[in-house]
């Protein structure tokens, strides 16, 4: 079966920097598979997630859905990833709610009608349908991250990259929102610091640590530990 993301040794540096932000990062999700992505700031996580959707250069292979990152195959391969930025206001570019979660179908070519009631079908989906006709700067920062989500999930992509999705939710949102994302049979890397979060959908942890993977468990007990010591 092949994997829905296939990472080899994948590295990023950034212009300027001493050392590596990423180094030598390989990792495998399969379809459906639902993995958290933990550590400090600035172990990376971030930086993985942008290196997958083709955001910063990077050195190593990426393929997602068998598709090899690069910059001949770079639209095929945003076309099967749906990505939450950690700030939803780095991602939300029209003045209304429900114009920005249609975008992304507007873009594949459906029509302008269809678009808005799919648009309309992911809000109501996460809880926020009494938002489709709201200016963005209405909103509070929970109310933009459940937008940006549904933005990312309106085209049901195959892999999903989410950098911190429980940011700004109250503990209800956070148990609708793994419940929601643990129904979609989607394969997810999911950046964050809430395990407890985490651990009610993800079935996988992986620690990174300075750029490096140095935990990949199913024992999220194992991956708290260690990073108490990090």
């Amino acid at each position: 079966m092949t994997p829905t993301l296939a990472l080899s040794d994948v590295t990023v540096r950034y212009p300027g920097d001493a050392g590596d932000t990423l180094a030598g990062v390989s990792l495998e999700l399969a379809p459906g598979e639902q993995v958290a992505l933990v550590g400090l700031n600035g172990s990376g996580k971030t930086t993985l997630l942008l290196a997958t959707a083709g955001l910063v250069p990077h050195s190593g292979e990426i393929r997602v859905c068998g598709v090899t990152l690069s910059p001949r195959n770079l639209s095929a391969v945003r076309e099967r990833i749906g990505f939450l930025f950690n700030v939803p206001e780095d991602q939300l570019l029209f003045p209304r709610v429900v114009d920005d979660v249609a975008f992304g179908p507007l873009r594949r070519g459906v029509a302008p009608a269809e678009a808005l009631g799919r648009a309309g079908a992911a809000l109501a989906a996460l809880g926020v349908a009494d938002l489709a006709e709201l200016p963005l700067h209405h909103l509070s920062h929970g109310q933009k991250q459940r937008v940006a989500l549904a933005g990312a999930l309106v085209t049901d992509p195959p892999l999903l990259l989410l950098d911190e999705p429980s940011a700004g939710l109250d503990p209800p949102g956070r148990r609708e929102l793994a419940a929601h994302l643990s129904g979609l049979g989607a394969a997810a890397l999911v950046a964050t610091h809430d395990l407890d979060f985490a651990g009610l959908f993800c079935s996988r942890y992986v620690l990174l640590e300075r750029g490096r993977v140095v935990l990949d468990e199913q024992d999220p007990g194992a991956v708290a530990r260690r990073w108490a010591l990090s």
